[in-house]
């Protein structure tokens, strides 16, 4: 019980009040199948290489809405207990686009069969351009608009914890460490702090399920979101074990957003999912969001969770 409680004290701290709103890191429901969106400790999955994408469409019908393309890759080296990444993230908002490339690192530290920690640190850059020839103004010509490209780039650097067990998750992460402390700008995207708790069942048969709790802040915002999924299964033989054929969940924020999130196992180590999230906030309840996301596993050998009496491919 002592991991726990001090869990819970670090998230007091992790979450202080601030006075300014600022650029948002980018909400993907699919972070609860791949944590590594926020955290880049959670890429310390042990023995195969990983491949993650995704894309997202959000508010269907507003022009110039964003649109937002995700795609990460890692793979962790038994020897050396150490995960290698890479991921890059590009979003499309109206006249502004951004980009933000990083290189990263996790290490993991494995006390027994079902107990490990990871650390994980990421470092790359940040950049946003905003095109002035794309608004559309009331008067032709207006001389106030600034027509030209304007843009920078910025150095990033993200930091993420993990504690596992056979049944439980706890996550803690801190992302664009490098604008702790900055004022609101449109060209910086403002510190965010992350922590999680989730709890997985080890069913051997038909199903298995994970429900999970997040906290996110960012300046004087807080939003809690809710995870629940259900992964259903059938039996192989006594060769491989059960595998897992489908997935559907369903994902709750206190920012009055909801999202039915669906996933398929084409094979054992590919998945493709889909998202369709709707919000709940007055003036956008007819603009949904679509997300459709890619999975891909290639094993070096024999996992460190294929140890259960179940094989837990698709969640460690």
């Amino acid at each position: 019980m002592k991991l726990p409680c001090i869990f819970l004290i670090v998230v007091s701290i992790l979450i202080p009040a601030a006075k300014a709103m600022a650029q948002a890191d980018i909400s993907m429901p699919t972070h609860w199948n791949n944590r590594a969106n926020y955290n880049p400790a959670a890429i310390a999955r042990v023995d195969y290489f990983y491949l993650f994408s995704n894309i997202r469409q959000q508010w269907v019908g507003v022009e110039g809405a964003p649109t937002t393309l995700n795609l990460q890759a890692s793979e962790y080296i038994h020897d050396l207990k150490s995960a290698f990444g890479f991921s890059l993230v590009a979003d499309n908002v109206g006249v502004t686009q951004a980009l933000n490339p990083m290189l990263t690192y996790a290490y993991r530290i494995v006390y027994d069969r079902y107990r490990f920690f990871s650390m994980g640190l990421s470092a790359g850059v940040f950049t946003r351009s905003v095109s002035g020839s794309k608004f559309e103004s009331e008067t032709i010509n207006d001389p106030s608009i600034y027509c030209d490209t304007e843009w920078t780039i910025r150095p990033d650097a993200n930091i993420g914890f993990e504690y596992q067990t056979l049944h439980f998750i706890y996550s803690l992460s801190s992302t664009h460490l490098l604008s702790i402390g900055k004022s609101d700008s449109l060209f910086l995207n403002t510190n965010h702090r992350y922590a999680s708790a989730i709890y997985k069942s080890t069913v051997p048969y038909l199903f298995n399920y994970n429900v999970g709790l997040q906290i996110v802040n960012r300046q004087n915002l807080v939003v809690i979101e809710g995870n629940a999924c259900l992964r259903f299964k059938h039996r192989t033989g006594l060769v491989s074990g059960p595998r897992e054929i489908f997935e559907l969940g369903l994902t709750y924020r206190s920012s009055r957003q909801m999202s039915l999130l669906f996933g398929l196992n084409l094979t054992r180590d590919m998945k493709i999912g889909y998202v369709y999230n709707q919000s709940f906030i007055s003036g956008y309840y007819p603009n949904s969001t679509h997300e459709i996301s890619f999975e891909y596993r290639i094993p070096r050998k024999a996992a460190f969770t294929h140890q259960y009496h179940d094989r837990e491919y698709w969640y460690n």
